[in-house]
């Protein structure tokens, strides 16, 4: 199993305008919020995509190992559950940032 480098998920394009001190739009920031995570939802769901189509695979008869099926299901759970958390989070900062009096 390949390991991927933290690397391959650098920061937008309005991310790194910060580096030569000129600040993002509102606008530009929203947008590249919107597509982190629009990408990091699609990547879920293909995980997903992938672990029921091995899982059809194995229920056909299709030349697929019980393990590989195992291990994508596996995989798609953890992105799942990961995902959960991230928005459990999400949706307790903002409770939290609510309740502060201005």
């Amino acid at each position: 199993m390949a390991i991927q480098s933290i690397l391959s998920t650098a920061p937008s394009t309005g991310l790194l305008k910060m580096d030569t001190q000129v600040k993002p739009t509102p606008y530009e920031s929203q947008q590249n919020f919107g597509s982190l995570l629009k990408n990091a939802i699609e990547g879920v769901n293909t995980k997903q995509y992938e672990s029921d189509l091995m899982t059809q695979k194995l229920v056909m008869g299709e030349n697929v190992e019980l393990h590989d099926v195992m291990i994508t299901a596996q995989k798609a759970s953890i992105a799942l559950n990961a995902t959960m958390e991230v928005r459990n989070k999400v949706i307790e900062a903002y409770q939290e940032i609510i309740r502060m009096p201005v």
